[in-house]
């Protein structure tokens, strides 16, 4: 099988060469191809799935590029197998000439096939070899362009942050790990409650504060007579006040510890 033809890249002819040279640009241009390993500056290992007609196969081969002229062109040869489906070689040569709107590339074919694939018949061999000349020529164009673009604009090349996900979902997200966060926690502890909902230090410590002073009101106004001096029954109490103001200092203490135990 033959096929020659020629396509207008708009990249300058080293640009074109370098790409031409490049297998990370062969690997995305070349349909269906899998695998492309540049093991040295003239060779090449590739892996590329082709389906032509009813029959799809996976080649494994290996390329090198022979005469080479840079930036004019070389010759480029390759050979691969696809098991049952058969096999496929060929060589191309590849010529870069310049043109106003960039360089034109001239490319002939000569390649072999063989098993299966022989089996299909040369017109739909011709049509579907056609078919991935323009895809890869499509491709290629569009990677040069796209690395000159890159090469200005550095940006161009930089992936968004979050695919996908807008500022709105990352506050929607945040909000409801909060939510769950929250769900989950622990709560107060029952002491805490309820020193919240009851009263408030001060308040406290001013029941305590009374207290004590009936307390002491009580020790040394009722119960502790000898230390008032003799015949003063201003200073002295009742033994049943006395009782009362002992009841009311221990409520309040009572209350006091009650709560706090709470």
């Amino acid at each position: 099988m033959e096929m020659s033809g020629q396509q207008l890249i708009p990249a300058t002819r080293e640009d074109v060469w370098a790409a031409l040279n490049d297998a990370d640009v062969l690997r995305v241009c070349i349909p269906g191809c899998q695998e492309l390993v540049k093991s040295s500056d003239t060779e090449m290992t590739a892996v590329a799935v082709m389906k032509v007609g009813p029959v799809k196969a996976r080649f494994q081969g290996a390329v090198t590029l022979s005469d080479l002229d840079p930036p004019n062109g070389y010759k480029i040869s390759g050979e691969g197998q696809g098991g049952v489906a058969g096999f496929a070689k060929g060589v191309a040569t590849v010529k870069l000439e310049p043109a106003d709107s960039g360089t034109v590339l001239i490319y002939t074919v000569d390649a072999q096939i063989g098993g299966k694939l022989s089996q299909l018949g040369g017109r739909l061999i011709d049509v579907t070899a056609k078919q991935m000349a323009g895809q890869f020529f499509k491709r290629f164009a569009e990677e040069i362009q796209a690395r000159q673009d890159a090469a200005v604009d550095p940006g161009r090349l930089t992936p968004p942050k979050s695919e996908g996900v807008s500022q709105k979902d990352e506050r929607s997200i945040s909000t409801d790990r909060a939510r769950i966060e929250a769900a989950f926690s622990p709560g107060p502890s029952p002491a805490v409650a309820v020193a919240r909902a009851g009263p408030s230090m001060p308040i406290l410590a001013f029941v305590v504060f009374v207290s004590v002073l009936a307390a002491l009101w009580a020790v040394y106004g009722g119960l502790l007579p000898s230390l008032l001096p003799a015949g003063d029954d201003r200073g002295r109490m009742s033994p049943d006040l006395a009782s009362a103001v002992q009841l009311i200092m221990a409520a309040a203490i009572g209350y006091l510890f009650g709560a706090r135990a709470r």
